[in-house]
């Protein structure tokens, strides 16, 4: 076995778009490589057929469907993020829950100094935390 790497799958092409707003949020990250789709499909030309992309040191890879499915992301998978300081969580929070969703507000819930969880606005599940 040579790696696990998650996998995100978008549908409405809205991969690339979501790979610069994490990269563009999270230092020491970048859009390793991109696969688009040609004139000849399947997919929509010039959306992403495959991607990866890494998020300090993390790799993910990603695609835009191009087929319909009766699901999408959901919060049982996600991704956590360990914080240096409150400045940084508090940052990356209010961004990211611009167009999302909370799903446990920022605050103390006993377990760390400060944590949230949230559902952005492409729907991946983010658990930020500011340990004690």
């Amino acid at each position: 076995m040579k790696n696990i790497t998650p996998f995100l799958m978008f549908q409405g092409g809205n991969a690339e778009e979501a790979m610069k707003y994490y990269t563009s949020l999270i230092e020491d990250s970048e859009i390793k490589s991109i696969t688009r789709y040609g004139a000849e499909g399947p997919g929509e030309e010039g959306t992403i057929m495959q991607a990866l992309f890494s998020l300090k040191g993390q790799e993910f890879m990603c695609i835009d469907s191009h087929v319909d499915h009766d699901f999408t992301f959901t919060p049982s998978f996600s991704i956590f993020v360990t914080c240096d300081t409150e400045e940084e969580i508090d940052s990356l929070y209010n961004k990211m829950i611009e167009n999302g969703t909370a799903l446990m507000p920022m605050d103390n819930y006993g377990f760390s100094k400060k944590f949230g969880w949230l559902n952005d606005q492409f729907g991946i599940s983010w658990q930020l935390n500011l340990p004690e």
